[in-house]
């Protein structure tokens, strides 16, 4: 067991459900004509920011959709806020989440160089699950109709952020249709990314959730036993400076931890877990009690071992000094 496990204090703001993609396990994703269809305006969000702040937290979570912008309507919603691409408008939000005191951590679906170069001073890290490198895009699979769920255009992307040196997040959903083989085929092609660019500094072994009015809605969540032979496949493969990340409110995380997890992600006092709404994080005192004589130590959304090297970009600089402690972890 080892003598602490790491977590992050977050708000987490769903920017846009619109997206190219209909996985059949997502039950965030919506049409445009969907009642709950949106894409937040910025008045909206600088509240969330500023409760966040106010409640301690170190980090804000923007998530999107996947490529909205091929949707008209989005596009149309965009124009109507003053900005003529997404990664525009995320950029805005990152420069007054750091206005505010939150270090940004953008998980925007796939990104070319170009806007990745755009996004890099302005967060502390990037992520984009990966998710298998198996192809479950026949009909009826898990990612049929998903254009942006190509197993060789996601390791591209997360390739193109390690060539700029970008502190990333990815992962892997398990139960999605995969077999044990695939687990270990994705996990083995992180590691191999990792390894040439160095930048990965976690990997979230998560449990797929059937959701209601999904395609998936019928089909079984991993088991137990399935999510620890995952998480000790991810210990045994990844290199050891890469974190294994698991969900406190999808699983019981002292668990996975005996068999390998190190780090129970990004959980929000002021936010619900908008892509598993049904779950409730657990705050911090029951964190604790869940992870038994497993002491927890907060840190922030880039790791320590990046912040010793600097990789961090020229927005975020002042922040990250002013929150950091001399190891690197969250300031007490």
């Amino acid at each position: 067991m080892p003598d602490f496990v790491t977590y992050c204090r977050n708000v987490f703001i769903p920017v846009t459900n619109i997206c190219r993609n209909r996985c059949g396990y997502c039950g965030f994703r919506r049409d445009p004509g969907d009642n709950d269809a949106h894409l937040m305006p910025l008045w909206d969000i600088i509240p969330i920011l500023k409760n966040g702040k106010k409640a301690g937290c170190t980090e804000v979570l923007f998530t999107f959709g996947e490529y909205a912008e091929e949707i008209v309507e989005y596009r149309e919603w965009l124009n109507e806020l003053g900005y003529s691409t997404t990664v525009e408008y995320v950029a805005e939000l990152c420069k007054t989440a750091i206005d505010i005191g939150l270090l940004p951590h953008t998980n925007a679906g796939i990104l070319d160089s170009s806007q990745l170069k755009v996004l890099k001073p302005l967060n502390a890290s990037l992520g984009l699950m990966l998710e298998t490198t198996a192809k479950l895009d026949a009909d009826g699979g898990a990612h049929h109709n998903c254009a942006g769920k190509h197993p060789a255009v996601r390791l591209d992307a997360i390739k193109a952020a390690g060539k700029l040196n970008i502190p990333f997040t990815t992962g892997i959903l398990v139960g999605i249709g995969e077999t044990v083989d695939d687990r270990i085929d994705s996990l083995q092609a992180i590691a191999n990314i990792h390894e040439t660019y160095g930048h990965i500094q976690e990997v979230i072994i998560q449990n797929f959730m059937p959701k209601s009015g999904t395609t998936m809605s019928q089909h079984k969540p991993p088991t137990k036993q399935e999510m620890i032979q995952a998480v000790s496949l991810a210990r045994d493969i990844l290199p050891c400076d890469i974190a294994v990340q698991v969900a406190p409110n999808l699983i019981d995380p002292y668990l996975l931890v005996r068999s390998g997890a190190s780090d129970l992600g990004g959980i929000s006092p002021t936010t619900i877990d908008w892509i598993n709404p049904e779950a409730e994080w657990p705050g911090v005192s029951k964190l604790q009690k869940m992870m038994r004589s497993v002491h927890l130590r907060e840190r922030l959304p880039i790791y320590p071992q990046y912040i010793e090297k600097g990789w961090y970009g020229s927005g975020v600089k002042r922040l990250i000094e002013t929150l950091a402690d001399e190891d690197g972890y969250r300031k007490a």
